[in-house]
């Protein structure tokens, strides 16, 4: 591996074992072509390197350093906004600096996704933001993690009910399924003859917070319109590929199909599924206002995308990470919110910043 020589120069040894998760001898053997070093180890340590030139160009140079893991199983473009909203919040945590340690994956298998958290509590993590599936193995591993090693677990956007994370950061989901249930039925109508079939796109029924979606959804549907039928498309994992698949199965079976409910997201394949099937998609309301999302709605192809504010989410997470550590008294997260605020974005009134 090369690194520049700047690079070498700027950041102690000792800095950069931390960042990375290893040893100071192995960055030394890394940096100056000493033995062997496995080529993921490499890589670590180059990507703690630019997470160390992010951090430093924001100004985070100074104060008492809390080494966190973000580790997440989620689109590309959801990861990504994730972290560009933690960069974006990070400054004003001053005098306390707050080095995350990324683990973004789109698709992995839940024993590497144990093994994932396995290795941030041996590289010494302070604490972690966790957006995982909810199954045995991940409640299991993180059980372990906070009663026999004391790390702090916090779960981002979809929760770890059954496990003894410290705390759930993000939407009431049952409520933002409500809420896209009672949006869809206005743009539909109230009184028809027969009514069409709506699709809920799911990325995966693994993840807690994408079934409660579906559980506020149908429970709302119940409740006013029970006679509307709705099919369900999961297992896309929110990509292009495998959404535009299930998609386009689903309209080849169920020829009233014209509205959809996307909880997962790769939503530009369910439009392209509708195009390429000839199909009129009547309404279409979406999750998160990631770039994807708002392009679709500044073309107007989405009617709606239900939002929350992830900055706000992920200051709290810190802002409780630091509580735990006691770098701060536990009166900074007093006031805070139960849950994240739902927020109903349309092109009328779509964020210009």
């Amino acid at each position: 591996m090369m690194l520049s020589p700047d690079a070498i120069r700027r950041f102690t040894l000792k800095r950069i074992a931390a960042q990375a998760g290893v040893s100071k001898a192995t960055v030394d053997r890394a940096l100056h072509g000493r033995g062997q070093v496995h080529h993921q180890t490499q890589q670590r340590i180059q990507q703690a390197l630019t997470e160390l030139a992010e951090q430093e160009s924001q100004g985070l140079a100074l104060g008492r350093t809390l080494y966190i893991d973000v580790v997440m199983q989620a689109p590309r473009r959801f990861s990504q906004q994730v972290r560009q909203a933690l960069a974006a919040e990070l400054a004003s945590l001053a005098p306390f600096r707050i080095s995350p340690r990324y683990h973004l994956f789109e698709s992995i298998t839940l024993p590497d996704m144990v093994r994932t958290l396995q290795r941030c509590r041996q590289s010494s993590s302070q604490g972690i933001i966790l957006k995982a599936p909810d199954v045995p193995a991940i409640t299991a591993a993180v059980n372990e993690l906070v009663s026999q090693h004391k790390l702090p677990v916090l779960t981002l956007v979809t929760d770890l009910p059954q496990s003894q994370r410290a705390h759930y950061i993000g939407m009431d989901n049952r409520a933002a399924g409500r809420t896209a249930a009672y949006l869809l039925m206005q743009w539909l109508g109230s009184s028809r003859d027969s009514w069409p079939a709506i699709a809920v796109v799911m990325s995966s029924s693994q993840f807690r917070g994408e079934e409660e979606r579906d559980m506020g959804f149908r429970s709302w549907l119940r409740e006013h319109y029970s006679q509307v039928p709705v099919v369900d498309i999961a297992g896309g994992q929110g990509i292009y590929h495998g959404t535009y698949e299930r998609m386009r199965a689903a309209l080849e079976e169920h020829p009233a199909l014209c509205a959809v409910y996307s909880v997962g997201g790769g939503n530009g394949a369910i439009l392209d599924a509708f195009r390429d099937s000839d199909r009129v998609l009547t309404a279409f309301i979406g999750h998160d206002l990631d770039d994807d999302n708002r392009r679709l709605l500044s073309a107007e192809r989405m009617h709606a995308v239900i939002d929350h504010d992830l900055r706000a989410d992920l200051r709290q997470a810190c802002l409780r990470l630091l509580v735990s550590q006691r770098y701060l008294h536990a009166s900074a997260i007093a006031n805070l919110p139960k849950t994240s605020p739902i927020q109903v974005v349309t092109p009328c009134n779509l964020p210009t910043d």
